[in-house]
């Protein structure tokens, strides 16, 4: 990830117009990213997690449950957390790569693939591909295909907030977004965008078989997800 990405997510940001959307917003990803976990004894892991504040859900699907985040803020946030739940461990990209070989079930990537470029992308499939065990399961989620527009992001965010009594704060939230320094990042750096082909053939590189899953996971069901298995 670059510098500039890097140090947005590390400080405080207005991504959610308020505490309401973030809760929601988490509460989904949890609860979507736990119904994926293939077994109870699964060791997961969570990479680029963000704050994961109902990570919980995804730790009482599984054996252990692993996060990582590349922002030093948001970590000490997930340690501080979730200190007294002995089934979630934080953990920093460093540490992730020295885990064990085929050591995890089960890997989401969600929302992370579009602030990495693809040389970056693809080093992080190969460190999924040496981690992941035979049968294990990776999801890349939130993929933002070549078509879609920011209005329909903009859409799709404010459906999710009519839906969860945030409607108003959305509005507002869109209106200081034109300002923000998100913008102005996604104006310097733009997001990377993946078609399914692409994708797959991504995944593929990597020594995954994948497939598009039937739903994104989170609110906007006009981006993409992947379900792949290593060969």
């Amino acid at each position: 990830m670059s510098g500039g990405w890097l140090a947005f997510w590390d400080k405080p940001h207005a991504i959610y117009v308020n505490a309401r959307h973030k809760d929601v917003h988490y509460h989904l990803i949890a609860e979507e990213i736990a119904a994926l976990v293939p077994s109870r004894q699964a060791r997961v892991l969570d990479y680029g997690c963000g704050e994961a504040l109902h990570a919980g859900l995804v730790a009482a699907a599984c054996g252990e449950l692993l996060l990582c985040d590349s922002a030093p803020s948001v970590r000490a946030g997930l340690a501080a957390r979730f200190a007294g739940d002995r089934k979630i461990r934080v953990l920093a990209p460093d540490a992730v790569e020295r885990l064990p070989q085929s050591s995890l079930d089960f890997i989401a990537l969600h929302s992370v693939a579009q602030y990495l470029t693809t040389a970056e992308l693809r080093e992080l499939l190969d460190t999924f591909r040496r981690l992941i065990a035979p049968g294990g399961v990776l999801l890349v989620s939130d993929i933002i295909p070549p078509q879609l527009s920011a209005a329909a992001d903009v859409a799709a965010l404010l459906r999710f907030a009519a839906v969860n009594d945030f409607l108003l704060a959305a509005l507002g939230g869109l209106a200081r977004t034109l300002f923000s320094d998100y913008r102005r990042l996604r104006a310097r750096y733009g997001l990377m965008h993946y078609g399914e082909a692409d994708m797959l053939q991504t995944l593929a590189a990597a020594g995954f078989t994948g497939e598009r899953a039937a739903k994104n996971i989170g609110h906007n069901q006009a981006r993409l997800a992947f379900v792949a298995r290593p060969r």
